[in-house]
């Protein structure tokens, strides 16, 4: 499933599948999310009212922090789809980070960047990564 890399090693392939980041009012950035990006909801925690946390169609993750006050800590973890995800772990394991305890697919950096490793299906990897985002199709 992997590929190769410059000096010739099998590597996995990854894609961000999504970004979660705290807010203070979730419902304010639901609607510029919407109105703004065209972002609509795949998914609420909680009523869609007053939610806990909030998924995009488009990769956004919010999570409600009403008492949040700083810059630091906003960013809460980058979920990333593997077409290998035995692989990206055993990988990971030679870079010494930190499993939580929330999955052995939940991993911290020494920075404090956590990701969350995800098995994509088969395929999917290499179709999200052959997109171009700078292509355009307009004229």
């Amino acid at each position: 499933m992997g590929f190769r890399d410059g000096q010739g090693s099998e590597m996995t392939r990854a894609y961000v599948e999504h970004v979660a980041v705290r807010v203070r009012d979730i419902q304010w950035h639901i609607r510029f999310l919407r109105e703004v990006l065209g972002m609509t909801a795949r998914e609420y925690d909680g009523p869609p009212d007053d939610p806990r946390q909030y998924w995009s169609v488009g990769g956004i993750q919010l999570l409600a922090a009403p008492g949040f006050a700083g810059q630091e800590g906003r960013l809460a973890h980058i979920g990333v789809m593997c077409d290998d995800l035995a692989a990206a772990l055993e990988a990971a394991e030679a870079f010494g980070v930190e499993a939580l305890p929330k999955g052995r697919n939940w991993l911290r950096l020494p920075d404090g960047l956590e990701l969350e490793l995800m098995q994509a299906s088969t395929g999917s990897v290499g179709l999200a990564l052959a997109i171009d985002p700078r292509h355009s199709t307009e004229a």
